[in-house]
């Protein structure tokens, strides 16, 4: 039977249809075949862009994320048709690539030890090399920590927020994984053992495929040759699963060192402001910035003169503007005057870097750290005081996750 030969909006709205039947229930078999009969082709872009325009109207990206190894099933014969989006060793996407590489090595690894590990006869003998291998196969979440800082902050610049709402969730779900199986092994429950191991490995599985078959064949059509440049720039930041990226993909040099190693850029935000290392913020956003940190921050500079001093409702030492261009030593009574010549001097000599102290005060505990500043150059540049009131940090206990707040 031929192929109806469908305009790309008609595609768009046949896989958006084949999409919410999943959704609603309707069998996997049927779907499949809707799709073989009506679409059987279709690329990468096209599947991300179907995805995208599902949240657009107001699917929730957890019931994509739900049933992602789903539509990774219907569409899979399709997708393998297509090349991998491998690039030159050092472009990023050959490190992801390089990466999931090397972590099918290791879920092989665990595969194969999990089968002894939950027998009783063996396990003694296994344990200690399958709990190694677990926790070498859980570098795969750096893996993801730079794809959710370096590659999605890229495409959501460009208006393609769907793999960062979607992919981000897998991610999370994997980091799941792990902690359950953690506490499997803690608790001695090998009966769940090999199940949870397979529901991990084949989570990372289908990650992998849609990375290579989606999300890099995507990015690469949406990113330009300085937004590579830019994720390049700042992966070290990250880190690296197992592997050093290759060094062939050298893009100009003058490329290379304008590019920021934080996406998006200053151009791509419509920003104006300073230019600092992380990010560009005006004064006004620096100052609020400051006066809003949960801490008290006093900044003294090299020649031990007070420069800064954060006026906010954490503050903790009484200070007023008449401290400004006052040396240090004289906001500190007599007697302690002497250590604090002894810490800014450990500073400058380098023999010392921080200095903590704690003291009660007013029924509020307080922690009291004192920070030496380097110039890009090691010279010393002043010190950071930094005052937390830490009586409530104390007393914490348990856990409370950014879903449970209300």
């Amino acid at each position: 039977m031929p192929i109806p030969q469908l305009t790309d909006a008609a595609k768009q709205e046949e896989l958006k249809a084949i999409i919410k039947d999943l959704h609603s229930g309707v069998a996997f078999a049927q779907v499949k075949k809707r799709f073989d009969t009506m679409v059987r082709n279709v690329s990468a872009e096209e599947i991300a862009a179907m995805e995208q325009a599902l949240i657009a109207e107001g699917v929730r990206p957890e019931e994509i994320q739900k049933l992602c190894e789903v539509h990774v099933a219907v569409f899979q014969q399709s997708l393998k048709k297509q090349k991998s989006a491998a690039k030159l060793p050092g472009h990023p996407v050959n490190t992801f690539i390089a990466e999931n590489k090397a972590a099918k090595t290791r879920i092989d690894r665990v595969k194969r030890l999990v089968s002894n590990t939950v027998k009783e006869r063996t396990r003694a003998k296994t344990l200690p090399e399958f709990k190694a291998a677990l926790d070498d196969l859980r570098t795969i979440i750096v893996h993801y920590t730079r794809k959710e800082n370096q590659l999605f902050p890229m495409l959501e610049a460009k208006g393609f927020t769907g793999p960062s709402k979607v992919m981000w969730g897998k991610h999370d779900e994997v980091r799941a994984m792990f902690k359950d199986i953690d506490r499997i092994l803690e608790q001695g429950a090998w009966n769940e053992l090999k199940g949870a191991v397979g529901k991990l490995t084949g989570a990372i599985g289908t990650l992998m495929f849609m990375e290579e078959r989606i999300l890099f064949p995507t990015s690469l059509k949406k990113l330009s040759e300085k937004d590579w440049i830019a994720i390049r720039n700042g992966e070290g930041s990250i880190g690296f699963a197992w592997i050093t990226p290759g060094s062939v993909w050298e893009p100009g040099v003058a490329s290379m060192q304008s590019a920021p190693a934080a996406a998006p850029s200053a151009d791509s935000l419509k920003m104006e402001g300073i230019s600092l290392d992380t990010g560009v913020l005006t004064p006004e956003y620096i100052n609020l910035m400051l006066k809003n940190l949960p801490l008290d921050v006093t900044y003294v500079d090299e020649n031990d003169t007070v420069r800064y001093y954060t006026d906010s409702a954490e503050r903790v030492f009484p200070r007023s503007p008449a401290v400004i261009g006052r040396k240090v030593q004289n906001c500190h009574p007599h007697k302690s005057v002497h250590i604090v010549e002894k810490i800014l001097g450990s500073f400058r000599a380098k023999t010392k870097t921080s200095a903590e102290f704690w003291i009660t005060m007013g029924g509020k505990f307080l922690h009291i750290r004192y920070f030496a500043i380097y110039d890009k150059n090691g010279t010393y540049a002043g010190c950071l005081e930094v005052t937390q009131d830490v009586t409530g940090i104390r007393a914490l206990s348990g856990e409370k996750r950014l879903l449970d707040w209300e």
